[in-house]
Formats: structure tokens, C-alpha cells, sequence
């Protein structure tokens, strides 16, 4: 995030690059950046004849550098973007030559999705030294929660840790369907609003009580009741609560829970790293530990092995969702 700011500081400052190369596995950064510069670098005015949007899979490499060469009109500069340009990736480096001298009145920008040049050839160092090589990075699970606060603070809000997880646990990595989501609450809560829980559930449509991260708590403290209670809604709303999800994150749950056991640094600071998880949520983990001793959670990671292939469709002759999760509880909690 902190790249993207420098580079639309330096774009609102004046500092306009030649070439934009915007290439990786998360598209939102990606997105982002083209958008700024679509609508940023060229007045309303100038883009009818200086802003072109070509797309990858109906032109080829001499298609872009013949359309970057013409000079603008009427403007100190024009636009050329070029979308799906990994569309472009067997051709991509025909650019070399064209990036070695560039038209300095173009701006050529490259959304190059889900994909990266390799660095040890010519062609990214050629961008890089003269334009903008930037490589937008899948983020891990476990830094997707504090993406989110960071995104909510620039906005004037904030979340509370429990919100902030059922986001993660239903929405995953994906940046831009996270983004979608948070906007969608933007326009209903006003500015200064902290999310909660409940706002989630009534606006994204997420169960409040009958998620996994409610699961993993009623796991952890023994709640049979609870956690019997959730799973037979998960089997009541199969579409929204796949079983490979809930298994997996189970089996997580107490893979992590093994080295927490393992661990001689139980400093909590040390503990959320180590685990990969929130700090907030540690006192859920403090009380598994209590409540599993290590030699039973690793009978219970052992069991939950043969689980989690059944919940994959090996083995399972055909078991329903709801008998295979009973199973899953069944050898937790015995």
C-alpha cells in the first residue's frame, strides 16, 4: 500500500512516468492505480482525443507501440492503458525497443494481471529504470485483517477485531470483494462509525452466531451444545457454509493449537506470530490449551486427517454434510 501512495503522490506532484508497468497475482492494487491515472492525468477535456483504453486480447505489441507514438493534440500529453495485457505475455517482450526511447508526451500504462515479467531479463529492468515497475502481491490471510483497518481508518472508521474476522473467514484474500463489501457498509454508516458484528450480518448477510470463527469458540470451550447447534445450521445452509471450508478451518484450528503446546516463548506477542492469528483472539486459543491436553490434540489432528479427505469426496461413499461434521465433533469431543 505504502508503493501506491508514493506513486500517486508523485503522479498528483507532477512526476509522470513514461511507462507504468502494473503487473502480479492481486488485481485491486492494480485496478486502483489504472483507474488513478485514467481519470487523473488528463483533464476532462483532453481525453476525447488523448486517452485510448486498448485491451490485450484484441491487439498485438506493434498495435500499442504504433498508437504510443502518436503525439497528443491539443494536451502537453496522452493516455494509453492497456488492459488484460497478460493476454499479451507470449509478445511482451517486442516492448524492449519502444522502452529504450519512449515518447515522453505518452503515458503507457500495462495492467498485466495475475502474472510477472521475469526481472532477470531486459525488459522489466528497462521499465524500471525509466518508468514504473510495480508488482502487486497476494496477501496472506493473516495480514488481511490489518489491510482492512488500515482501509477503514483512511475512511474515518473502524472495526471491531470480531467483525474484522468474520470478513476474513467469509470473504477470504480478495481484496477487491472485500473492498466491494466495506464500501457497501461506507454508504450506509456514517463517517466515524466503528462496524460491528451485527452490522456485518444485517448488511452482508454473514450469521453473526453460525459461522466457523463461532464454531472454533465452541470448540475451544468444550460447548457441545453450541458447537452441535452450528453445525446443524451449517447443514441446513450447505451453499453458504461449504464443508471443505469448515473442515479445513477446523483442522487449522488445531494444527495451530499443536505448536501453541510446542511453544517455550508463550509471550503473546510472540504467540500471535508464531500462530498467525489476531492477539484479540488468543484468549480463544489460552483456553483450548486448557482444554486439550497435547497428547489429545494430537489424537484429535490425526482423526480429523481422515475427515478432511471424506470432506473432499474420497472415501466418504457418499456420507451427507451433516453426517461427516457429527463425525468431525464426534472425535473432538471424545
Amino acid at each position: 500500500m505504502d508503493e501506491v501512495l508514493k506513486i500517486v503522490k508523485d503522479i498528483k506532484a507532477g512526476n509522470i512516468k513514461p511507462i507504468y508497468f502494473l503487473m502480479g497475482e492481486e488485481p485491486y492494487y492494480i485496478d486502483k492505480l489504472s483507474d488513478y491515472i485514467e481519470q487523473n492525468v488528463l483533464s476532462e477535456d483532453e481525453k476525447g482525443f488523448n486517452q485510448t483504453v486498448l485491451y490485450g486480447r484484441d491487439v498485438s505489441i506493434e498495435d500499442i507501440i504504433s498508437t504510443a507514438k502518436r503525439y497528443p493534440m491539443m494536451a502537453e500529453r496522452q493516455v494509453v492503458i492497456v488492459k488484460e495485457a497478460q493476454d499479451l505475455s507470449r509478445t511482451i517482450d517486442q516492448l524492449e525497443n519502444y522502452i529504450e526511447n519512449p515518447l515522453l508526451s505518452t503515458v503507457l500504462v500495462f495492467c498485466y494481471k495475475y502474472k510477472t515479467l521475469d526481472k532477470r531479463k531486459k525488459l522489466p529492468k528497462l521499465i524500471a529504470k525509466l518508468g514504473v515497475l510495480f508488482e502487486s502481491k497476494k496477501l496472506y490471510e493473516n495480514q488481511i485483517g490489518e489491510w482492512i483497518k488500515r482501509v477503514l481508518s483512511g475512511k474515518n472508521y473502524s472495526i471491531e477485531p470480531k467483525a474484522n474476522a468474520m470478513l476474513v473467514e467469509f470473504l477470504g484474500t480478495d481484496l477487491s470483494k472485500i473492498n466491494n463489501e466495506l464500501e457497501k457498509l461506507q454508504i450506509i454508516l456514517p463517517k466515524g462509525s466503528i462496524i460491528t458484528p451485527k452490522h456485518i450480518e444485517e448488511n452482508i448477510g454473514f450469521s453473526k452466531d453460525f459461522n466457523n470463527f463461532e464454531l472454533l469458540n465452541a470448540l475451544g470451550s468444550k460447548n457441545q451444545l453450541k458447537a452441535f447447534q452450528i453445525v446443524q445450521y451449517f447443514s441446513d445452509n450447505q451453499k453458504a457454509n461449504p464443508l471443505v471450508v469448515t473442515t479445513s478451518t477446523v483442522f487449522g484450528f488445531f494444527i495451530k493449537l499443536l505448536k501453541y503446546h510446542g511453544l517455550k516463548d508463550r509471550n503473546p506477542k510472540n504467540v500471535a506470530s508464531v500462530l498467525a492469528v489476531n492477539p484479540f483472539f488468543l484468549k480463544d486459543y489460552d483456553l483450548a490449551l486448557r482444554n486439550y491436553p497435547m497428547k489429545k490434540v494430537s489424537q484429535i489432528v490425526s482423526s480429523l486427517r481422515d475427515v478432511d479427505v471424506k470432506s473432499k469426496g474420497v472415501g466418504a461413499n457418499a456420507l451427507p454434510q451433516s453426517d461427516l461434521l457429527r463425525e468431525m465433533l464426534y472425535k473432538i469431543f471424545n
